[in-house]
């Protein structure tokens, strides 16, 4: 199956703004959280988003299968097998949505032969959008709703700006950040820390512990569109095996640990 990329790319920012419109109608609302059984949170927000998009995302792309995140937790995530598909988490970022900071995002990514070619971030509450597949990676806001072309910057040796989750800091992202030459570190959630390493306004985002793929399929196809790469970091911190890039489609849908970073 040959899909055209700059046309599903025409059609993911829409999309991705009707379920960003939904996110912010309950976020605007006194909304009420419930747990999965994993005893992650979960609000009306991403269940309703998640309706827009795997909605909009069967009509646009008919056959091909759709793995969102809150369809996975109900257990019915379809089989991809070695053909094209979508892996959306509707919003990511829940915590951050609770909390009301505005570090939320809409993820869609469109995954082929395991690889992220093609993904949307949008951040509503902050009103961004971050594209990038093979025409490039695009930041789209109110200074530039036609999009202005991104780029990641050359890593430097020495003070790089490093992005740490704020809800999933683990010991050995310390133990890492103590082998860096004079780290700057800067709290951000969701998938925004692989769109400001897109944009060239910081340069590592460490997360060696388990994350789901629907997390980091759409920043990560932004990053690489943009000049940065995703790689996999297996091993302890102080002595790691640094591999290929960060692969999409286990059976399990769950991410080995990696490091995103600049050019």
């Amino acid at each position: 199956m040959t899909l055209n990329h700059q046309t599903l790319a025409e059609a993911l920012l829409p999309l991705a703004h009707e379920a960003g419109a939904a996110i912010m109608a309950v976020y605007a609302t006194p909304f009420t959280t419930r747990s999965k059984d994993d005893r992650s949170p979960v609000t009306d927000a991403d269940d309703a988003a998640e309706a827009i998009i795997l909605a909009g995302l069967h009509k646009l792309t008919p056959g091909i299968p759709v793995v969102a995140e809150e369809l996975a937790a109900r257990g019915e995530a379809p089989k991809v097998g070695d053909g094209p598909f979508w892996l959306v988490d509707p919003l990511d970022g829940t915590r951050e949505f609770i909390e009301r900071n505005g570090e939320f995002t809409v993820n869609i990514a469109l995954i082929e032969n395991t690889r992220p070619v093609l993904g949307i971030v949008l951040a509503p509450a902050l009103e961004v959008a971050w594209l990038g597949g093979p025409q490039g990676a695009q930041r789209f806001d109110k200074l530039h709703p036609e999009g202005r072309v991104i780029q990641a910057r050359p890593v430097p040796k020495v003070a790089p700006l490093v992005l740490v989750s704020r809800n999933h800091r683990e010991a050995s992202v310390d133990t890492w950040l103590k082998q860096q030459m004079a780290p700057e570190t800067k709290t951000v959630g969701s998938s925004l820390k692989f769109c400001q390493i897109a944009e060239g306004s910081a340069d590592f985002y460490p997360r060696f512990a388990a994350i789901s793929e629907w997390d980091t399929a759409a920043g990560q196809a932004v990053l690489e569109a943009a000049g940065g790469k995703v790689l996999v970091w297996d091993g302890p911190a102080d002595k790691p095996n640094i591999g290929a890039a960060l692969h999409y489609g286990k059976p399990d849908f769950r991410n080995l640990p990696f490091l995103a970073r600049g050019a």
